[in-house]
């Protein structure tokens, strides 16, 4: 038989694998080489029928991609505007679970830093074939560049927020449900001066404001622009603090979009002789590991780390072997502690 011939009768054979385990061609070529798309009944079902007929796994060129290269790309880029560091502990806390994730698969993962105004260089790891793909942690402002890469098949999966006319799949938390229950937990606890610190024209703090000004008007608030601060993630909370407390305004609580923000505005707050949460309340966001243990302890949105890893991976995969991924959002979900009371 010759070369032809033989792939001919494999591919009849694949064939008719599908019709008698009712599944398409398709998943029967992603059963067969061992794909996380395929649930453990349809493999097993489909194992079964090729070994009765007995098909004849090519393994070395269905696998040909996985053989070469087992290795992930996750990029964390550098937005001078924001300034956020790598030693963040929400990026930490993802690359963890990035890293347990791409374990479970047999993946490993290629870290690398960019300028967010470049993004394209995010993209060098996959087009010189070192990874098969790339997980990015942050859209930050750069929404045309990412449809760019989307546009030209880069396979690539963003934590962030979904947005109008995306290209690109996104993972991200349900920041505005995050927002909503942050503010509507100072607002039962009577507080009435809510401040958002928070830099509006990032996407994910978008939504969280969005939230914020979504609880306000349930209780017939208006948001007040004065209690808005537009604060980097590294200057952090004491500086927000500074510019509040400059404009001369009273205000009784705080939402911050962020843990570290909340954690050194409280810091500050303290420096000022302002006693949290007696006389303001303060709610952070993503629930790393020190909330708890801060003083007091901070009452924050989590955001859901360990699941997010899996998704973004299994959404990553899911591109690299062909299959649709649609963006997917997260629940989020209300930590109260000491300092929201």
């Amino acid at each position: 038989m010759t070369g032809s011939d033989s792939k001919a009768q494999q591919r009849l054979q694949m064939a008719d694998i599908a019709r008698l385990a009712g599944v398409s061609t398709s998943t029967v070529s992603r059963a067969l080489s061992g794909s996380s798309l395929v649930n453990e009944e349809t493999r097993a079902r489909v194992i079964a029928l090729a070994r009765s007929l007995k098909y004849s796994i090519n393994i070395g060129a269905q696998n040909l991609r996985l053989k070469q290269n087992r290795t992930v790309g996750v990029v964390v880029p550098y937005d001078a505007a924001t300034r956020q560091h790598l030693s963040d502990p929400f990026f930490l806390s993802m690359l963890g679970s990035l890293a347990d994730a791409l374990t479970e698969q047999g993946f490993d993962m290629l870290i690398s830093r960019v300028d967010a105004e470049t993004l394209d260089a995010a993209a060098q790891s996959f087009d010189s074939g070192r990874v098969i793909g790339i997980i990015l942690i942050g859209q930050w402002r750069h929404h045309e560049q990412l449809n760019q890469l989307a546009a030209r098949q880069v396979p690539i999966v963003v934590w962030g927020a979904q947005l109008p006319q995306q290209l690109y799949c996104t993972v991200g938390g349900d920041n505005v449900a995050g927002g909503r229950l942050a503010t509507e937990h100072l607002l039962a606890a009577g507080r009435r001066r809510i401040a958002f610190f928070g830099d509006a024209k990032l996407p994910e703090v978008a939504q969280r404001h969005q939230g914020y000004v979504q609880a306000l008007a349930a209780q017939g608030l208006a948001p007040d622009p004065q209690l808005y601060v537009a604060g980097s993630f590294l200057q952090g909370g004491a500086t927000d603090v500074q510019e509040l407390l400059d404009r001369q305004l009273p205000f009784d609580a705080i939402f911050a979009c962020s843990d570290l923000l909340a954690m050194s505005a409280i810091s500050a707050l303290r420096a000022h002789g302002v006693a949290v949460p007696e006389q303001v309340a303060v709610v952070g966001y993503d629930d790393i590991e020190l909330a708890a243990y801060f003083h007091p302890p901070l009452t924050t949105v989590r955001q859901p780390i360990r699941a997010a890893g899996r998704a973004l991976v299994a959404s990553l995969l899911a591109l690299v072997d062909g299959a649709p991924a649609p963006s997917r959002q997260l629940p989020t979900e209300l930590i109260v502690r000491a300092s929201g009371r």
